[in-house]
């Protein structure tokens, strides 16, 4: 069973918006349990990837977010299972222990 899923948000690249984002989880004692981001098309908008357990409060989350400023479009994806969010883990334990 999967207990996982990914919200794709398409946001305005602007100063404070992953605060704004985060905040809205935050407020509502919702983990994130990943968090992947990157600058599309001329740099001007971002597309977010939050990994989140299924959870009954997740329809009520993303209405909110649809409220935010700078959420441009929302999207879940119910059968995603975050193998993406564990291979970056895995890249950056790695860079880590280069480091250390």
């Amino acid at each position: 069973m999967n207990y996982y899923c990914v919200i794709i948000l398409t946001v305005n690249n602007t100063a404070g918006v992953m605060s704004h984002i985060t905040n809205l989880f935050a407020r509502r004692a919702f983990n994130l349990e990943g968090i992947l981001c990157s600058r599309i098309d001329d740099g001007s908008l971002s597309q977010v990837y939050l990994l989140v357990n299924k959870d009954d409060r997740l329809e009520q989350i993303i209405k909110q977010l649809m409220k935010l400023y700078d959420v441009i479009h929302v999207s879940v994806c119910t059968h995603c299972d975050g193998h993406v969010f564990e291979h970056l883990d895995k890249l950056v334990r790695r860079a880590v222990c280069m480091y250390k």
